[in-house]
């Protein structure tokens, strides 16, 4: 029997807009784009030009520190724009999808091994899945990892359900577990308070249940209570999806890059899933199912996610959609009325008093910047044995020595959006934290 571990700090955030559990349309994507913003610390090498053909499985960049980490096309068609911003950085890799579903075949019979999974993974450009801890980068294929963890729940607000999302895929869930488990020991955890959980009997992995409210689904979260990430080791973390990708590259040798996008939030008509392919544009996802008027389309989940147009496209990581309201408006006395319909964590308004309400929220932050106050918020919100608050003001002053001491290597900036959302000062929390991962980077790889 797998061992489970109840969490008690954190927040649970009830949002109406929900997608339910069903496959809205399928939408095949006329067009994707590959944006190197989706991964932290890389400078791209571009590798075809604007009339190039490609397949799914082509590769349009590489790292330039590591060009054995390519970048690859997840459809076939041809690359219609290369964009750029200032100084000639690459912004987007823009392909147009011909329908045709060709795949580049790469051969799978020596996948057997530590160095031919890696191969495998490296050659097919389904490397970057794997994010390393620390500094939630792709991971080094350099360096010999200590585990790979996947996480298979999100207690994020109207997160995708990977239950549902997985349920006619286990097979090549399973087959992804196995290719990783070449490359180091895999650990899962999963959502113990569900009955009869999918994931909990996968077989080649480390089983592990949780319970409480978000962020317990972070694989941070759940690392730092399994197997804690020391100064000088990497912990893989890799999406449950992106193992089901990982899978069918470990079967038929190609890159499948099919995903089942939530589509979620209360200015969306009908919250459903859509099935599509990653990178894929977001207009024939969402339109004609949402309320444009004052509406803010995100690519993730509320707490994380990135602001996108109409004409923007499904983040590498991404798996969900959410469209909420634009909060552009000012509440006269806002703080002094009752609030019994404002959601408040730190019992302001007397709305606390319904525990188990949903809310439709918007993006106002009720409030500007303002000084730093104390109030123990943060650690009633990260169950990490860190001190987050410390962990925050040593990166403003870049003291590396104390941010080691405190435990950067074992955070990422999802770790801290509960504390951004509940921040009385109103501040970019994960942009902070982002920015201390970056400095570590530079000063010790």
């Amino acid at each position: 029997m797998s061992k489970i571990i109840k969490l008690k700090q954190g927040l649970d955030i009830n949002l109406v807009g929900e997608a339910q559990r069903s496959v809205g349309q399928t939408v095949a994507a006329t067009e994707v784009s590959l944006k190197p913003a989706d991964f932290a610390c890389l400078k791209p090498h571009l590798e075809v030009k604007v009339g190039d053909k490609v397949k799914a499985g082509s590769v349009l960049f590489t790292d330039k520190n590591r060009p054995e980490v390519r970048f690859c096309s997840p459809v076939s068609g041809e690359v219609t724009e290369v964009r750029r911003a200032e100084r000639r950085r690459i912004t987007d890799v823009v392909v147009k999808a011909d329908g045709q579903n060709d795949f580049e075949k790469f051969d799978t019979s020596k996948a057997s091994s530590k160095d031919g999974a890696k191969a495998l993974l490296l050659q097919s450009g389904l490397w970057p899945y794997l994010r390393q801890r620390p500094f939630n980068i792709v991971a080094d294929p350099s360096q010999d990892a200590k585990a790979v963890y996947i996480s298979t729940f999100d207690s994020a607000p109207l997160a995708a359900d990977y239950q549902f999302v997985l349920k006619d895929r286990l097979a090549d869930f399973q087959a992804g577990i196995d290719l990783l488990s070449k490359i180091a020991p895999v650990y899962v955890g999963y959502d113990a308070k569900i009955s009869g959980n999918i994931f909990a009997n996968v077989k080649n992995a480390t089983i592990t249940g949780f319970e409480g409210p978000h962020p317990a689904g972070n694989a941070g979260v759940q690392i730092n209570h399994v197997c804690p990430v020391n100064k000088g080791e990497q912990v893989i973390v890799v999406n449950p999806q992106d193992v089901a990708i990982i899978g069918r590259l470990a079967k038929d040798g190609i890159y499948d890059a099919k995903k089942t996008i939530a589509v979620a939030g209360s200015k969306v008509k009908s919250p459903a899933y859509v099935s599509t392919v990653a990178n894929a544009s977001i207009s024939g996802i969402i339109a004609g199912n949402y309320d444009a008027t004052d509406a803010r389309i995100i690519g993730g989940n509320v707490l994380t996610g990135t602001k996108l147009d109409d004409k923007g496209y499904v983040g590498f990581y991404d798996n969900e959609i959410t469209i909420i309201p634009e909060g552009n408006y000012y509440d006269f006395f806002g703080w002094a009325l009752p609030g019994l319909k404002k959601y408040s964590f730190s019992h302001t308004f007397f709305s606390w008093l319904s525990p188990k309400r949903k809310y439709d929220l918007d993006t106002n932050t009720h409030g500007e910047k303002r000084a730093y106050v104390v109030t123990g918020t943060f650690e009633k919100l990260v169950p990490m044995d860190i001190y987050p608050l410390q962990l925050i003001k040593a990166i403003l002053a870049e003291n590396i020595e104390l941010m080691e001491e405190l435990g950067i290597y074992e955070v990422a900036e999802e770790d801290f959006a509960l504390c951004e959302f509940a921040d009385t000062s109103k501040t970019d929390i994960q942009a902070i934290i982002r920015k201390g991962l970056d400095l570590m980077v530079q000063e010790t790889m």
